[in-house]
């Protein structure tokens, strides 16, 4: 059994904070192709984890969890 990362939860938070991916990109900095690999389920640093968390005020579970393949 592996375990893939799904950034489902973020998505929820964005929506509940009222922003969106486009403002990921453009106030955090964080490269088009890190989003990219995020929307396709694959691993990111844990440090823009950490920056999304910082910034929206949330828990790692509220950014991402990890689901079997």
């Amino acid at each position: 059994m592996a375990l893939k990362p799904s950034y489902k939860p973020m998505e929820i938070t964005l929506i509940k904070k009222d922003k969106n991916k486009t403002y990921l990109r453009t106030q955090l900095g964080i490269s088009p192709s890190t989003l990219a690999k995020m929307s396709n389920g694959e691993f990111v640093a844990l440090s823009v984890i950490a920056r999304i968390c910082e910034d929206l005020q949330c828990r790692i579970e509220e950014v991402v969890e990890f689901i079997e393949e």
